[in-house]
């Protein structure tokens, strides 16, 4: 297998927020549309992102949870990792009944209504702010990655010129 720096998470992370916020999209736009055939097409696109959002939500959250047993981390991080954790695993468990909901409506021929695109507005404030922490997790405590830039070794000049004694030149 493939070695990813520091593990796999990132990687599918990425796949799942954007397919879900766009299935999201495509449900919004399918309840508002007066089109009729438009409203078809873009609930079979938001069906299908729905549903691949959480098949590589699998890999996601297996990938999270090997991350969270290995990366090297002190208490903060930790205690940053276990919040962020719990809002992936209850946004997983909403976006389960979501994916199951929307099978079977497709498969009963059913429409999904507004009860529907309620839980799924939910759902993506939930991701948002799972995603929102995930990053925390990144930026603010380094958590990933191999090791953080010494930012004393490179300035930038207070004129807003670049600081060129380093051998780099700015391209114009």
């Amino acid at each position: 297998m493939v070695e990813i720096i520091p593990n796999w998470h990132p990687l599918f992370v990425h796949f799942t927020v954007a397919l879900w916020i766009i299935s999201f999209v495509f449900y919004l736009l399918a309840a508002f549309s007066r089109n009729e055939s438009n409203k078809q097409q873009w609930k079979i696109v938001a069906r299908w992102n729905l549903w691949a959002g959480f098949v590589l939500t699998i890999l996601t959250v297996a990938a999270g949870w090997y991350a969270y047993n290995t990366v090297n981390h002190d208490a903060a991080s930790h205690a940053a990792m276990t919040v962020h954790r719990n809002w992936a695993l209850v946004t997983t468990a909403i976006y389960l009944v979501l994916t199951v909901w929307s099978y079977r409506n497709m498969r009963d021929g059913k429409i999904e209504g507004g009860l529907f695109i309620i839980i799924m507005l939910v759902a993506t404030v939930l991701l948002s702010s799972t995603a929102w922490r995930g990053g925390e997790l990144v930026y603010r405590h380094g958590m990933g990655v191999m090791s953080l830039p010494d930012s004393a070794e490179h300035s930038h000049a207070t004129s807003g010129e670049h600081d060129n004694s380093d051998g780099h030149h700015d391209v114009e």
